[in-house]
């Protein structure tokens, strides 16, 4: 199953190891099969607040984006913009192609008893 690696990152001003840390991150992806899919684009806010960027990083299942995490070739990037850039970082699993919403309600009444 599809996973992704998202990160929600506060703007800051540019610094010289968040550049390099974007000159190199892709070749820390290509081994994995990683690839940007959002990339701090613009954001169209409809409800609360979002302070920042977002960063979504489409892998082919979880224990690849895991394994690209822990990889020791992002290890070594990884500061250029943690010590810069505030923010966070997860990774999620996706859905199928024929995922219900509806179903997922239904699953869950059942569960719950209602």
């Amino acid at each position: 199953m599809t996973a992704y690696a998202l990160a929600h990152l506060r703007r800051a001003p540019v610094h010289a190891e968040v550049l390099e840390y974007l000159e190199r991150i892709d070749a820390t992806l290509v081994p994995f099969g990683g690839r940007f899919i959002v990339h701090a684009g613009p954001i169209e806010v409809l409800e609360g607040s979002w302070p920042g960027d977002l960063v979504i990083i489409e892998f082919p299942d979880l224990a690849t984006a895991r394994s690209w995490y822990h990889s020791p070739a992002y290890q070594e990037i990884k500061p250029l913009r943690t010590r810069h850039l505030a923010g966070e970082a997860i990774l999620v699993e996706g859905v199928g192609a024929n995922h219900s919403s509806a179903e997922l309600a239904a699953a869950l009444r059942q569960a719950d008893g209602s």
